[in-house]
């Protein structure tokens, strides 16, 4: 059963559609991110006939253009959020045991000026944070001490640093492994296939959705469905919590033009809210801002002006004599995160960030949360399922999200094995000559474009230049430099002919500059 579904990812896949959909569900997920995700694979792995569906590509949203942390919250300390950083730190650590290449240790790096505050509660808080993660760490270094670990910060009144151990991911290769790992349980999983409406019995009760995609409708019956849209919540049922979308925006600049050994955390001189720089796939990443996002929820969202001001403004004064300018920008990206609102009027860095579940006849939603805590979030999920259908007993205990490893070897070997686990090898022997070498300025390997290519569902080209891989955000022009060769490797295994491929270009270039160069203005 799931070598067919599997099969929905092959080039071509898509023949074998409505015979799939044509299916008895026992559950239908809506939504293609994190959440989704994981409702569907601790769905799949207990028995349940799971099938998702997704309206653009797989983690088109928030779940690609998220900050990259797998983190405990730190912060949420402060705020008094013991439980929820409690949940973090163990799911946490749970992902760097289980997805070693995928999900990696970051260092941290905070720098403390002479008159500044807060040192003893920020070590008092990391205490506690060791605590709930089982480990003992030092925290505060001296000047000279903190100047080896970030040598590029102010030196001017520097009197030493905290540092503290978090971890970082690839967001949408997380997404794509944990959908692997649900299809290997027997689950089906199809991107570009929206929800248009659910379908209902005739005592109210929901049973299924309209699907529509490709031209064409089909009405998929399954006994509970699940909503997990994220921060699209809410129109499929017109019910749930009321959401506050928030946009978070960051900028890539070449690692060379901001050098960093571990991230770099600072508070805004604007604002005193917390940003960051970190190295991730070969490049700096930078974020984020914290605003409420009033564009609507049609299109994708975008960095405005005024952000990239105020992120560039904390880069200077954190790093001034790197001189950095907006022209060392390589890419920028804005997600919108499914934050559930509190009360009216409170600043957007202030709202929690707790998911909720909740339920009625035939359906379960889901909101909130963030990328650290999705096992908890779909295992909330399923419990709510649980009610709903009789006879399924199966336990909803926690389990690692992926078979934990004991050993991974280092480089290419450990980064493929953690995006593409068991299905590591056959991309090892699609390679073709010089194909496992890293694309200039990145940590990717050409080998990666052929195997997502002919086997990680892609259906447009920006599916493989900013999600599959992150091309396009790693490298200036959104890696429009290389083409000619992502074409030579890409065309054939997608089964493009000249003329879809010049349509998916021009298409990709003029989505890249709109969304992810640096805006002209606001």
């Amino acid at each position: 059963m799931s070598g067919a579904f599997s099969a929905l990812w092959q080039r071509g896949g898509r023949a074998g559609l409505a015979d799939v959909l044509a299916r008895d569900w026992d559950v239908l997920v809506i939504g293609g991110g994190i959440s989704g995700a994981g409702v569907l694979l601790e769905a799949a792995r207990r028995g349940l006939k799971a099938l998702l569906v997704e309206r653009h590509d797989f983690a088109w949203g928030t779940s690609s253009r998220s900050s990259k942390l797998v983190h405990g919250g730190l912060r949420y300390l402060k705020g008094g959020h013991v439980r929820l950083t409690a949940e973090s730190v163990r799911e946490r650590e749970m992902l760097l045991a289980c997805a070693p290449g995928l999900v990696e240790p970051q260092g941290f790096a905070f720098a403390q000026y002479e008159g500044g505050r807060g040192r003893r509660s920020f070590l008092a808080g990391l205490a506690v944070y060791d605590m709930m993660a089982g480990r003992r760490e030092r925290h505060w270094l001296d000047a000279d001490d903190f100047l080896m670990a970030a040598p590029n910060v102010k030196r001017d009144g520097l009197a030493g640093g905290i540092v503290y151990t978090d971890a970082r991911t690839d967001d949408a290769r997380l997404v794509l492994r944990v959908l692997r790992e649900a299809l290997d349980h027997g689950a089906a999983a199809v991107n570009y296939l929206g929800a248009s409406e659910l379908l209902r019995s005739p005592d109210g009760r929901v049973c299924g959705a309209l699907l529509a995609g490709d031209g064409t409708d089909y009405a998929v019956r399954a006994r509970v469905v699940v909503d997990a849209t994220g921060a699209w919540s809410g129109p499929l049922h017109g019910a749930g919590p009321r959401l506050r979308p928030l946009r978070g925006s960051h900028l890539v600049l070449p690692a060379w033009r901001l050098p960093l050994a571990r991230a770099v955390s600072l508070m805004h001189p604007h604002d005193g809210r917390p940003v960051f720089a970190f190295p991730w796939e070969g490049a700096t990443l930078v974020g984020t801002t914290d605003l409420d996002h009033t564009d609507g929820m049609d299109r994708a969202a975008r960095i405005t002006r005024a952000e990239v001001a105020y992120l560039m403004a904390a880069l200077q004064a954190q790093f001034p004599h790197l001189q950095l300018i907006d022209r060392d920008v390589v890419a920028t990206y804005a997600g919108v995160r499914p934050v559930v609102a509190g009360k009216e009027g409170g600043a957007p860095s202030r709202e929690g960030r707790e998911h909720v579940a909740w339920s009625s006849a035939g359906l379960v939603a889901i909101a909130g949360g963030k990328l650290t805590t999705f096992r908890a979030i779909a295992l909330d999920a399923l419990r709510l399922v649980k009610q709903q259908l009789p006879g399924w007993n199966d336990p909803l205990d926690a389990r690692a999200v992926f078979a934990p490893v004991s050993q991974v070897g280092a480089g290419v070997p450990r980064r493929l094995h953690g995006r593409h686990g068991a299905r590591a090898a056959a991309l090892l022997d699609a390679a073709r000559p010089g194909e496992l070498e890293r694309i200039p300025g990145t940590e990717t390997a050409w080998a990666e474009l052929r195997w997502a290519a002919r086997a990680e569902a892609v259906r447009r080209l920006d599916d493989m230049l900013l999600r599959r891989t992150r091309l396009g955000l790693l490298l200036r022009d959104g890696g429009t430099a290389h083409m000619d060769r992502i074409r030579a490797i890409c065309q054939p295994e997608l089964g493009w002919d000249d003329a879809r491929w010049a349509q998916e270009d021009a298409a990709y270039r003029a989505h890249w500059t709109f969304h992810h160069g640096l805006p002209h203005e606001d």
